[in-house]
């Protein structure tokens, strides 16, 4: 869905491979920025290459939705609608790898694509959202401004791109109706 006054388009995203190039720079770019989305940095482009591929498939199959934010032809930010739970889990979904270009931070890309995942969400038939995001250095105060509830932290959860551990803070939502 697009706001025809935003600056920038957001839509779920597909396979061509420009939008495979854009998400892999992205990638590589969020990974160098220290920022933990599950990568070590370096990040080389074959892996970036492998885990968008990955991704990708896995919303052809509707398991996944992947979204993102294009300003021209410009892929400035992504978020991706994790849909594939165990048959006791049909209401949840997880919001995962928010990431926006370094250079268009401050400017409503994340808040818009949560926005438009949370609206896909529901209109999959889902009443809850999790996610988690690093204590060093994640998207806490975002999370918290966008009405998500904190359950808790789990300490030392994970390595950072250059090293040492950070703890992960793991949020909720209800979805509107729900």
């Amino acid at each position: 869905m697009t706001n025809p006054t935003a600056p920038f388009q957001i839509r779920a995203l597909n396979t061509d491979p420009h939008t495979a190039d854009q998400l892999c720079t992205l990638l590589i770019q969020t990974v160098a920025n220290g920022e933990s989305v599950s990568f070590m940095h370096p990040l080389d482009s074959d892996a970036a290459t492998a885990f968008w591929a990955g991704s990708l498939a896995a919303a052809s199959r509707g398991e996944r939705i992947v979204l993102g934010a294009w300003e021209g032809s410009t892929l400035i930010g992504t978020v991706t609608l994790l849909l594939d739970f165990p048959p006791n889990q049909p209401h949840r979904a997880e919001i995962a790898k928010m990431m926006t270009r370094l250079g268009h931070r401050g400017r409503g890309v994340a808040t818009a694509l949560l926005h438009e995942a949370e609206r896909l969400a529901q209109q999959q038939g889902r009443t809850l959202l999790v996610l988690d995001t690093a204590t060093d250095g994640g998207a806490a105060g975002l999370y918290e401004k966008m009405g998500y509830t904190l359950a808790g932290e789990i300490p030392d959860f994970a390595l950072k791109p250059y090293g040492g551990l950070t703890g992960t803070l793991l949020y909720w939502k209800r979805l509107a109706g729900s």
